[in-house]
């Protein structure tokens, strides 16, 4: 059985890789959609910055501060530097239940975005620097999945990715669909950039072709049961960790894994009328919730247990 620690740990690692490429993301499209000096792109760089938690920009504070601010600011906890700092961290403290190819990749993309050249290439070049971070990100993700053994430890970093994953992208269609932000969002350029938001577009012209509709994109990031950034893909893979890392212990009903599949099994039975009908927020702030609650049930169970209930009587 894996020691608490490491277990947190990994999942950590997860949960900060994860939100680290999400804010680089949307920092980008908040970039590239200032580009278009129109409503619709003002609209896009809002969205972008209320997905953020600030809906309301601030004085002068233009949309490239803000978007450097989302990726330097030490102060915020939520920052790119931050999240990368977090994720090293906690890789160093399990450094030997990681691959040297895993460890290597992640230390790298820690010395681009903290190094004392970091800020200067941000500003000469922030699109192309921002998707360097993606790329290196995904090469981090795509070394673990192919030098790591998927035993406990892999599915606790995963656990961490899919929970992030659900939570982020169920708080981006919250302020593009149930929001006073979302009203009556039917411009092109604005509808691009959401799905840019969610590494989607590609995959949701695949399905849907060029046909951009909100309701569309809405179904699609809520219920698709292929494309990784789904919510409803994210859950499924909640599920399926979870259930192998309790198989075996004796948990009771705050077992994560229960908490998971009954999110999963509201969403196998729930469609695009059902959130028409109750309103695209209903279900989203639900998935919040159920994430935070799958979160602290984890905790309990793998990390802050009484020790008595792991010692042999």
């Amino acid at each position: 059985m894996m020691l608490a620690r490491v277990a947190d740990s990994l999942y950590w690692i997860g949960r900060y890789v994860e939100r680290a490429e999400h804010l680089s993301r949307l920092a980008s499209v908040m970039l590239n959609a200032t580009l278009d000096r129109t409503d619709a792109g003002t609209q896009a760089a809002q969205l972008a910055r209320a997905a953020i938690g600030d809906p309301e920009p601030a004085g002068d504070h233009n949309p490239f501060e803000a978007a450097r601010d989302l990726v330097f600011d030490r102060e915020r906890s939520d920052s790119v530097v931050v999240s990368l700092s977090r994720a090293r961290e906690n890789a160093r403290q399990v450094r030997d239940q990681i691959t040297t190819e895993t460890w290597e990749r992640l230390n790298l993309l820690f010395l681009r975005a903290t190094g004392p050249q970091a800020e200067h290439a941000f500003n000469s070049n922030a699109p192309d620097f921002l998707q360097e971070i993606i790329a290196d990100l995904h090469l981090f993700k795509g070394a673990a999945d192919a030098t790591m053994s998927h035993g406990e430890g892999y599915r606790f970093m995963l656990t961490g990715v899919h929970l992030e994953r659900a939570q982020l992208i169920s708080r981006l269609l919250g302020v593009c669909f149930s929001g006073a932000q979302g009203q009556g969002i039917d411009d092109h350029l604005a509808l691009v950039s959401i799905l840019r938001m969610a590494c989607a577009l590609e995959p949701y012209l695949r399905v849907y072709t060029a046909d951009l509709h909100a309701r569309n994109i809405l179904e699609f990031l809520l219920f698709d049961e292929e494309f990784p950034r789904s919510i409803r893909y994210a859950t499924a893979r909640l599920d399926e960790h979870l259930t192998h890392l309790s198989t075996g212990r004796e948990i009771g009903r705050g077992d994560p894994s229960r908490l998971a599949g009954r999110l999963n099994a509201r969403l196998c039975y729930t469609d695009v009328e059902d959130v028409e009908a109750g309103g695209a927020s209903a279900i989203l702030n639900s998935v919040e919730l159920d994430c935070t609650g799958i979160h602290q049930a984890m905790f309990e169970t793998f990390v802050a247990y009484p020790l008595e209930m792991r010692l042999p009587a």
